[in-house]
């Protein structure tokens, strides 16, 4: 490329919001392919490929923009005084209509304004509708997104368990675990250990198929939930059903397949449970509805409208044709052509049944969420939103406009992996987005926040910007494509606040300068994990209580990260060895690990949180169920060899989080019970079964939840956090 192209689409992309470079330090920067640009360009549907198509694309955007009379979608901040830049901008006396969200209408002009009152006082929160006319006749609508100044923060400070859902399974579940589980634990864990909320892995819908997806992080769709976590038994219809010789069998092979699990070791297999649950929900699905449900349901259908009808049709098209839309014959790959209204007829019943699994699987969303509310949580049920979903699922069907074809989304390389990753997700066009006032993203987020008292938001630096990788291209080849930050945030505040939840974000690893900082502001918390918290600018030494900010979930570990046992005994050293996964010699992974954990215990030694008595010499939960033990070795936690007493070790960590001024502190359910194995070890795929492990103890036997909640381990455990149920 000539010295003028490179100019050129340099100016092409800025404009377009793709990067041409990026920096992934402070002190280095690094250059992307020019192959990378032009096909984020063209994803985009800017033609990039010839000198003489940038210099056209170029000049078509520029002249855009001059004419333009007001950006796609316009954000106002509910506590600034002044008008969004975009509408002082404007040319004098151009007539402004504003269409509020509720249909009501107001005519203001714009500069000079009359008695200096601005154009947006007095509008409600909400996305409304703007029409500029200026004098020259030109006209143009906007997107005017009205958000709080702030997100909802946390009702006080509290603490919670996270747990991967799938994992918890009870006596009663079918072999993995299930809303019945969930609130469950939600109710032990409020009443009994005073927890303020628990946190579950995204129960997006799954990929239809066997063998299925398990990563619940690339689901079929974000916006409806996974059936697969019904229970079963508490469909109200399920006492009706007729056929009971039938759903008993069922039953029976459901208690098999658990046993499978519990009590042989065996992994979690969900497809199974799928198939056994759909057989049985076929059988209560018949049974017709009630009035009063029926009423529940028709405001359901109501209320989802054309994207719960797109989403049920997907599923019932999937099983005629299989889980890959991008394979259906030509007139099923568009859901708005003639081919799919037809099909939509002929598959009426099994769109209804989809329909109706949708609406079963959120009705125990919210009674999960209820129940935990009920029992004393300020915060109750922490969901996950994925960053993305499968290129080949219900939402990218449903929603091609808004998807960019041809790329995927994903990391590029640095200090933990120098060929960078892709994530196999496909990326929405900021460019339709904008146009169309977020409104796939409002209605994601108004679905989740039906059943969610906090949302946890993976890589949420995505709100910001995302690697864009080209199709057939290593992910060192891609770029970062920019995303309007400031109008995701407004809805993201919009929509949390109606709801009245809190949103975390999940801001680990390479971030942007600024971003932080930007998310802080709009009240949206960051996360914290122990063993990454150091002194970075500073002698890199692990970070005292103090210093650590507020604003966060503060936590010991992730389901991406070894439980605190493995890493505090160096079990994930030698697990990551077995598998081939060291780029160092193990002796030297060993000596590094042993040194990060031997420095963070010197630190929590020095702070005296260290048991100086055994957990059953304290009042309070450990009590409630008798002698827990000795507590071992006491002193090792500050001057004996790592893991020496690791209960006594993993209790003081959770002593040092509580030291932190974060607002909210999540323990890791398995740590509860001495669990070894990271639920999920990135770099891999066949080599170790990950979202498929039950929690286990130490020796890797599962623990059902009728057992976890009596464990003695778990509830000294919890003991550390009886401060907080106090106060």
């Amino acid at each position: 490329m000539t010295g003028t192209r490179t100019d050129e689409l340099a100016r092409l992309a800025e404009l377009h919001g793709v990067a041409v470079s990026y920096r992934p330090a402070p002190d280095r920067t690094v250059t992307v392919p020019d192959s990378a640009v032009v096909a984020a360009l063209h994803a985009l549907g800017v033609d990039a490929t010839t000198p003489e198509a940038v210099r056209t694309a170029l000049a078509d955007q520029e002249r855009a923009l001059r004419e333009r009379l007001l950006p796609p979608t316009v954000v106002h901040w509910a506590g600034d005084p002044h008008d969004p830049a975009a509408l002082t901008a404007l040319p004098p006396r151009t007539r402004v209509r504003i269409e509020t969200e509720a249909g009501e209408e107001s005519y203001r002009v714009s500069a000079p304004l009359v008695a200096g009152l601005p154009l947006v006082a007095g509008l409600p929160l909400g996305v409304h509708r703007v029409t500029a006319t200026a004098p020259d006749g030109r006209t143009a609508h906007a997107h005017l997104v009205v958000a709080p100044d702030r997100l909802p923060a946390p009702p006080g400070r509290s603490y919670g368990l996270l747990v991967q859902l799938y994992s918890l399974l009870s006596r009663r579940s079918w072999g993995m675990g299930d809303l019945g589980d969930l609130a469950e634990l939600a109710g032990w864990a409020g009443r009994v250990a005073g927890a303020g909320f628990v946190q579950v892995n995204p129960l997006h819908s799954a990929v239809p198929g066997a063998p299925t997806d398990p990563s619940p992080y690339r689901p079929s769709s974000r916006r409806f939930p996974d059936p697969v976590h019904l229970r079963v038994e508490d469909v109200p219809e399920y006492a009706y059903a007729e056929d009971r010789e039938r759903l008993a069998g069922l039953l029976e092979r459901a208690a098999r397949l658990r046993a499978t699990v519990l009590d042989k070791g065996a992994l979690i297999d969900r497809d199974a449970v799928w198939e056994l649950k759909r057989e049985a929900l076929e059988t209560v699905l018949a049974v017709p509805l009630g009035p009063g449900r029926r009423a529940a349901y028709d405001a359901f259908r109501a209320a989802h409208g054309q994207a719960l009808d797109d989403h049920a049709t997907y599923y019932a098209l999937a099983e005629t044709h299989g889980p890959d839309w991008t394979t259906w014959p030509d007139g099923l790959r568009d859901p708005r052509s003639a081919a799919t209204t037809r099909a939509r007829a002929e598959l009426a019943d099994r769109v209804a049944f989809h329909t109706r699994l949708a609406w079963l699987t959120d009705g125990q969303l919210q009674a999960a969420q209820r129940t935990a509310r009920e029992a004393g949580m300020p915060v109750g049920i922490v969901h996950d939103l994925a960053v993305g979903v499968h290129p080949a699922g219900a939402d990218s069907w449903a929603q091609q406009d808004v998807f960019a074809a041809g790329m995927s989304v994903g990391a590029p390389p640095d200090a933990f992996n120098a060929r960078g990753q892709d994530w196999g997700l496909p990326p929405w066009r900021p460019d339709r987005l904008a146009a169309c006032g977020y409104a796939p993203f409002r209605e994601l987020l108004r679905a989740l926040f039906r059943y969610a008292g906090a949302l946890r938001i993976d890589h949420v630096m995505g709100l910001f910007r995302l690697w864009w990788i080209p199709q057939g291209s290593p992910p060192t080849e891609g770029t970062y494509v920019h995303y309007d930050a400031e109008a995701m945030l407004a809805v993201l505040a919009l929509e949390a606040g109606r709801a009245g939840s809190v949103v975390i974000g999940e801001d680990l690893g390479t971030v942007e300068p600024g971003v932080r900082e930007t998310l802080q502001r709009r009240g949206v918390l960051g996360t914290s994990v122990l063993w990454f918290e150091r002194d970075w600018t500073g002698d890199g030494r692990p970070l005292p209580p103090e210093r650590w900010r507020a604003d966060c979930l503060a936590t010991a570990t992730t389901h991406d990260l070894p439980p605190t046992a493995a890493r505090l005994t160096g079990d994930h050293v030698e697990l990551r060895d077995r598998l081939g996964l060291l780029t160092r010699p193990a002796a030297e992974e060993r000596a590094e690990a042993v040194a990060d954990v031997t420095e963070w215990l010197a630190l929590l030694g020095g702070l005296g949180l260290v048991d100086s008595v055994g957990p059953a010499d304290s009042a309070g939960l450990a009590d409630s169920v008798g002698p827990v033990g000795s507590p071992g070795p006491v002193g090792s936690t500050a001057t004996g060899p790592p893991g020496a007493d690791e209960e006594a070790e993993v209790r003081a960590v959770h002593r040092f989080l509580l030291r932190t001024p974060a607002r909210l502190i999540g323990v890791w359910l398995p740590d509860g019970v001495g669990d070894r194995r990271p639920q999920n070890l990135p770099g891999t795929c066949a080599e170790y079964p990950n979202w498929r492990l039950p929690i286990a103890d130490r020796e890797g036997r599962a623990v059902p939840l009728e057992e976890l909640t009596a464990a003695p381990r778990l509830r000294a455990l919890l003991e550390v956090f009886a401060q907080l149920r106090e106060g």
